[in-house]
């Protein structure tokens, strides 16, 4: 599955489009982390734990949003996004969508 954050994929014709697919998750931060987030408050540094719950999420929510797409027949996702929001107190949701399309 190809996926870009441009309306098209150079060299690549769109024959059908589907329309928009998206894929989410709502994740909660961990007590360990907070305790290291708050160490590194005073320090300073990276939270690494929160960049691997970023990134983890930022996978699970493009692996169902594919998903969606294949039941639609699309071997592509166009013009894909990515939105962070806040959903509770020490959760978040990450949410990415794009359109679905096929191309040869």
């Amino acid at each position: 599955m190809l996926l870009t954050n441009i309306e098209e994929i150079p060299g690549k014709r769109i024959t059908a489009c589907y329309g928009v697919v998206s894929g989410s998750t709502v994740r909660a931060k961990h007590a360990g982390r907070d305790i290291m987030a708050g160490l590194k408050n005073i320090f300073g540094g990276e939270l690494k734990g929160y960049t691997e719950l970023l990134q983890e999420s930022r996978d699970e929510a493009i692996k169902r949003m594919k998903a969606q797409a294949r039941q639609l027949g699309a071997n592509a996702v166009v013009n894909v996004r990515f939105s962070t929001s806040s959903v509770a107190a020490g959760a978040a949701e990450i949410y990415v969508y794009g359109t679905a399309v096929t191309v040869e």
